[in-house]
Formats: C-alpha cells, structure tokens, sequence
C-alpha cells in the first residue's frame, strides 16, 4: 500500500498523503504530505542546495533498527501483538486489487531512469546507497498538491512516486531528502502495517461485521503511522546529513509555495516548534494537543522539526553519521 510525506490528514483514506501530505491510492508504504488534513499514508528545474552533498558511502552495517524510533519500535510491538492481524489483511486484499493499485499510481506517470530526469535518477541512487537498500522505481506524476509516496506491492519491486509541484517547491538537497524519506519507509519494512492501514480507511467498514473491530485497529494503525514517519524523516536525516534541509521540507509543505520560498527561514519555523511545546506543555494544552493529534495519519509538521532537531544533536546521531561517512 501507500506511505507518504506529508504533515497530516485527516480520517480519510490513506491514500494521498505527503510524509512528508494527504494520501494515496491503496498500496503499500509511506508518504510526504503537506497540509494537515487528518489522515490518508510526497518537473522544474531543480535549485541546487547551498550544502554540498555528504560523500556517498555505502552502509552495510546500517540496520533498520539504528534510525528507528523508540515510539516506532513500541507501537510495532503492539501491532504484532494483535492476534489475527496477519489474516485480516490478507483476507481484505487480494492479487486483483493489489494489480489495480499498481495500474492506477503507473498509468499516469513517467519512470525516472538514466536517461530520463537523470538528475532525480541520481538523487534516488545515492540516497538508496547510504541506506544500504535496493533503488526501488522512481516515477514523477503531474499533481498541483505537493506530495511523495511509497508503494510496496507483494512480490512486485516497490516503486516512489512524487509529484511535480513537489518537485517545483522543493531544492534539490530538499527533494532527496524526500526520497530518502520514502526509503526509510522500505528500510524499516512499513509496508505491510501501511497495507492494512489505508484497508482499513478506505474499505473496511464496508466489510459485514467489521466495522466495531476496523476502528479500533485504525486508532492502533494510525498511532503507528505516526511513529512512522518520525523514523523515516531520521532516515532523511542521515542521507542528506543536514536537519535544516529536512525541517526546510516540512516547513514549505505546512505553508511554503514557490514564490515564498526565498522568504522562509527554518531557525524561525524551529522556534514555533518549541512555542507550540511550550503552549501545550499545561493540562489543558496537553489534552487539546493530543485530541488534535490522535486522527492524524502525520505528526504535525512543527513536532517533526523538533524530533530532528533533537536527533541531530544526539550521541546516537553523531556516532551513527561517523560511522557511515568517516
């Protein structure tokens, strides 16, 4: 099924989001979103980052559990502990519907290769080697709302779509930043808790008798989804090996456009994170954030910021980096 970039969406389906936006069409892994919806899960020329690309290093060491998450790691352990979770989602989707999910995200779209859009080709090989993952297909789809997200069909390779008025928004550090973002989401294996996930928001309650038992995986899968996407932006992280870059991405998708994005300035974005913490950090505010917050398929884009700002500055960090790129 679909993961994406997005901020956060709402109840919806997981379809079209960007994991960094809303959700996509039913499949398989994660996404990139821009706006805060509640839930679904992100070609012009590309302007060249002011940071020079780290050098790329091949990580054979690198295991998914080195960028996971700790929420991650314990809202996984929770899934797993669901009994029957497996053959719910085996039961709710089948080889025709997987086969439509791929036709419909593929049709419409062009394949990022060597000889097409090379400089994207590019961007997606080296960020898949620092991860030490497979490049799965790249494909750019034309689509006003800004948007990435991962497919991973079974037994078919996993392939990232991104949409062109990402890439308009975005530099070209910023949108591998994305697309290492999408490959966290294979690194760590999202696909199948993503699968059930966008199964359950979109046809589940159409099931007889399912509907009591589909919403209360939804509040367990989307807590998880949540979790998610803090992993996958740490994978952005240590590809593009600059958090400016990457709270740059989620800054643009809450409130950037093209003409604005000379005008934005990431430390101002990083301080409404700490006074949004700061304004929730009462009863009152922490009830309220947590009753926004718990439909969402993202975390807000501010709480993003501050987790990669904290994992920037952490031991875990800085000895995971020198590892990869000493």
């Amino acid at each position: 099924m679909a993961a994406c970039l997005s901020p956060t969406l709402p109840r919806q389906s997981i379809h079209r989001r960007c994991c960094w936006t809303p959700k996509l069409p039913s499949s398989s892994t994660a996404t990139y979103c821009r706006r805060p919806h509640r839930r679904i899960i992100g070609t012009s020329p590309m302007a060249v980052s002011a940071r020079a690309s780290p050098a790329v290093a091949a990580a054979p060491g690198l295991d998914a559990d080195d960028i996971r998450h700790p929420l991650d790691k314990q809202n996984t352990l929770l899934l797993k502990a669901i009994p029957g979770l497996n053959d719910i989602g085996k039961a709710l989707l089948g080889p025709v519907s997987e086969q439509v999910m791929v036709l419909q995200n593929i049709g419409s779209s062009v394949l990022v290769s060597e000889n097409q859009l090379p400089e994207l080709h590019q961007l997606m090989i080296e960020a898949a080697k620092i991860l030490n993952i497979e490049s799965p297909d790249l494909y750019v789809r034309q689509n006003p709302v800004p948007n990435a997200y991962t497919l991973a069909i079974n037994g078919k390779k996993p392939f990232v779509v991104v949409h062109t008025s990402l890439v308009e928004l975005l530099t070209r550090k910023e949108m591998q930043a994305v697309l290492a973002h999408e490959l966290g989401h294979l690194k760590c294996d999202h696909g199948v808790w993503l699968t059930f996930a966008n199964i359950l928001t979109t046809g589940a309650y159409t099931v007889p008798g399912f509907g009591m038992v589909a919403g209360f995986l939804e509040e367990q899968l989307f807590r998880w989804l949540r979790a998610a996407e803090l992993t996958c932006d740490r994978a952005a992280l240590l590809v593009v090996q600059d958090p400016k870059v990457v709270m740059s991405v989620l800054m643009k998708l809450a409130g950037g456009c093209p003409s604005l994005a000379d005008q934005l300035n990431v430390d101002a974005f990083l301080e409404q994170a700490r006074s949004y913490d700061k304004a929730s950090s009462n009863p009152v505010g922490w009830y309220i954030r947590n009753a926004q917050t718990r439909e969402l398929s993202h975390p807000l884009p501010v709480m993003r910021a501050r987790e990669v700002d904290e994992w920037s500055r952490s031991q875990e960090y800085r000895t995971l980096s020198r590892k990869m790129f000493q």
